[in-house]
Formats: C-alpha cells, structure tokens, sequence
C-alpha cells in the first residue's frame, strides 16, 4: 500500500510547530515518547467490548491484562477503590456518569460555563443542558472566587440530583467539604471533574476531591499528561440509591450501573491501543520525576501570574493555585479574540475565553487562559515565565503593530529551540 505521504507531511509540520512556539493552551501537554507510541500499536486492530475477563468477543487475554493494570495503576495513584479507564473523552466520562445516576429531566447544577465552568456541566448547547434541568451557580464579582453562598442557595431553592464542582477556567482550589455539605443537606449527589487540576491533586498539591464527592471524572491529556482520553473514579464503591437490583435481587453497586453507562450505555469497544497509553501514563505518574514536574507547574504558574500582575495585567481571583490563569484584558483595550489571534501570529498558542461578567460574546470574549503545564513539560523553569510573559506582553500591547510581532516570532522560535521536543522522532 503507498504510503500517504500528504497526511504524513502534516504530521511532520505539526510537529514543526510544535516545537518552535510557545503553548500556553491549559488543557494541552506533551505526552512521553512511549505514551505516543504506544497509541500507534497493535492493539488498535482489537475490538474489546465488556470489561477484563467478561468480554463479548474472543482473543482477549492479553488487553485484559494491559487494560487491568491502568486500572490498578489509576487506583494506586489516588488511592481509590473503582476506577474505569474506557471513557473516549472527558465529555464522555461525564456523558456515561450522568446516565448512570439521572432521569432525563432531573436538575443539575454547576458552575456556569460563563464564569469558568465547563460545557458538560449544564451548558444549553450540551447534552448535559439538552437531556437535564441546568441550573447554575457562578463566582463573586469582587474576588472572582467561587460564590459558595449562592451555590448553597441555589441547592437548596432547586434541589438538584446532583452537584457538579470543577471547571475549565478557574485558578483556585475547590472547597469540596463545603460542597458535601449542602449536598448532604438537600439529598444531592456530588460529581467532581477534576480534568484539569489532576495531576496536582494526584500530587498532594491540591485538595483531593475523593473524600467529599460520590464521583470523580478526569481527562487523562492536560495535567495527567497522558493520551487524550477519559476515566471515572470513586474513592469508596457504594450501594446504589435508586434500589436498582441483579438478577438474585442484590442491591447493585455504583460501579455496576457506572459500568453499565459507558458500555453498552455510551459507548461501543474500547479503544484499547488508548488503555495501553494510559497505562503508561499512569505508571509515570507514580514516579518520584512526575512529582518534581508537577512541583515545577505549581511553581511556573504562580512566577508567571506574578509577572502578569507586576505589568498591570488583571488575572481573575488575583491569582492561581493550579496550573493555569485567566486574564481579562478590558484594562488593556484589547479583545480576547484579538489577543489570540495576534499571539498565535507570533508562535505562542493560547486560547480566548469569557470572563465572569463578560460584556462580549463567547465569539470574541474579554479574557484569554494560559496554562504552564505543557512549556514546563518542555523543561521550562521559573525564569523562563518571566521571558514568556514579556514577549506576551509585547505582543498584546503593540498588536497593531505587525514588525514588532514578526520581531517577537523569531525570538520566540530561537529561545524554544534550547528546549528539545521529541529529538528522537
């Protein structure tokens, strides 16, 4: 068969651009070498539907072994009782977890999608805002914390099924405790998705949500530095609250009805060339280095929203504790939309994004998020946040003017070529 020389062409030069920009999109990562081939792997020819040793389909045995251990291996990592490891995606995770516990037309309530929540969290253009009753909470004005007052208000005014905590665009640790709370109060369940703050809390960097919430769902590609992909977790399997029974009349478990929702419930075979992946993934995530990594984004993140602050720029919440920040540029007359645009002229990717009050449409927005987990993987350190907010900075205050961004391009592309990706390849 002739090789398909116009895709692996692209291949190459995505590759290119890779290495010579700055990425600062917060749910991106550069994956190790033997996690990217291990997605390039036999296994892709295996259809795998079922779970590890109660299959649908013969010639199992050896993905049953490689899709057990990212089990065990994801267990082990936050020290849980259930873990699957099929979900295609976070959505996904999500789609399958909230079958497993609601009717259609149960109430939800998340943190609005406007205010740094997620699409699967609620939104109108979501399954989860489509199949379910959204209702939403959001963060103070004034501190752009999460408002846990009107989240324990709107709790107790629309009595959800379930509660859902974590975002996309939000740089502070969560009260989970405070959460379960009112949860507990009104009959609520509470799911966590923790897509991007993962890897810290795998860490100990971050509170762990595993004690205060029934559920927890993870992307495994942004902080967990793994393939693109999804899980479901519980810190503890429990009995089913909806008197759901098997076929000798048991109470099912939890991880029951979870798997039952992701397969057959959303999805067909696992793919288990991804579960191979992961595996690997979660086995560096067990190493000593993927602490000090983790350490090294905790630490970028805060030098680099130091910086941002020193120039005069307004970082939502005054801060971070994770990996990423959000910034609204209304001080600095420029739009969010613009600012990626014009960055992304320069060879440093990040993507715009609303701001909690925003007087701009998601198309164009206020704000703009960067995230340090991806150039940390590359080998960045504290002094390296200090150049890369600099030639932001360039950039975003001169964006009309075209020299100055083409002058910005190649120091950018001369100082990341100190900072190898994938010479192997």
């Amino acid at each position: 068969m002739q090789r398909d020389t116009v895709i692996f062409n692209l291949i190459q030069q995505e590759l290119e651009r890779q290495r010579r920009g700055i990425e600062l999109i917060a749910s991106e990562n550069f994956t190790s070498m033997q996690v990217m081939q291990a997605m390039g792997n036999v296994m892709t020819n295996k259809y795998a539907e079922g779970y590890p040793g109660r299959r649908y389909y013969g010639g199992c045995e050896i993905v049953d072994q490689t899709e057990q251990i990212a089990i065990d291996r994801l267990k082990q990592i936050f020290n849980i009782e259930y873990a699957n490891v099929q979900p295609h995606s976070g959505a996904q995770a999500n789609a399958a977890l909230m079958l497993a516990i609601l009717q259609p037309g149960d109430a939800i309530l998340g943190l609005d999608l406007s205010m740094g929540g997620h699409l699967t969290h609620g939104s109108a253009v979501n399954f989860s805002g489509k199949l379910y009753q959204p209702h939403f909470y959001g963060v103070e004005k004034e501190t752009g914390l999460i408002d846990y007052n009107m989240l324990e208000a709107q709790a107790r005014k629309v009595k959800p099924k379930l509660i859902i905590c974590g975002a996309s665009a939000y740089s502070r640790d969560i009260d989970y405790k405070r959460i379960r709370n009112v949860a507990n109060e009104i009959g609520a369940l509470v799911l966590a998705d923790i897509a991007h703050p993962a890897g810290l809390i795998a860490k100990g960097l971050l509170s762990s949500p595993f004690e205060y919430c029934h559920f927890v769902t993870s992307t495994t590609h942004k902080t967990l530095r793994g393939p693109r992909g999804g899980v479901i977790m519980m810190g503890k399997d429990f009995e089913n609250p909806f008197g759901q029974t098997d076929n000798k009349g048991n109470i099912k478990m939890m991880s029951n009805l979870i798997d039952m929702a992701v397969f057959p419930g959303t999805q067909g075979g696992p793919l288990e060339h991804v579960i191979a992946a992961k595996a690997i993934a979660f086995g560096e995530i067990l190493s000593d280095e993927f602490t000090v990594y983790m350490k090294q984004v905790k630490q970028n993140a805060q030098v680099m929203a130091q910086e941002f602050v020193s120039l005069g720029y307004n970082i939502i919440s005054g801060g971070t504790d994770n990996h990423l920040m959000l910034i609204d540029l209304r001080n600095k007359d420029i739009s969010g939309k613009k600012a990626e645009r014009v960055l992304g002229e320069a060879d440093i990717t990040a993507n715009k994004n609303m701001v909690p009050f925003d007087d701009k449409s998601a198309f164009i927005t206020s704000g703009i998020r960067f995230g340090v987990a991806a150039i940390t993987t590359r080998g960045m350190k504290e002094n390296d946040m200090k150049f890369v907010v600099s030639v932001i900075d360039k950039v975003i205050t001169q964006s009309d003017d075209s020299s100055v961004i083409a002058k910005v391009k190649a120091e950018v592309n001369d100082y990341m070529a100190q900072f190898k990706l994938y010479p192997e390849w």
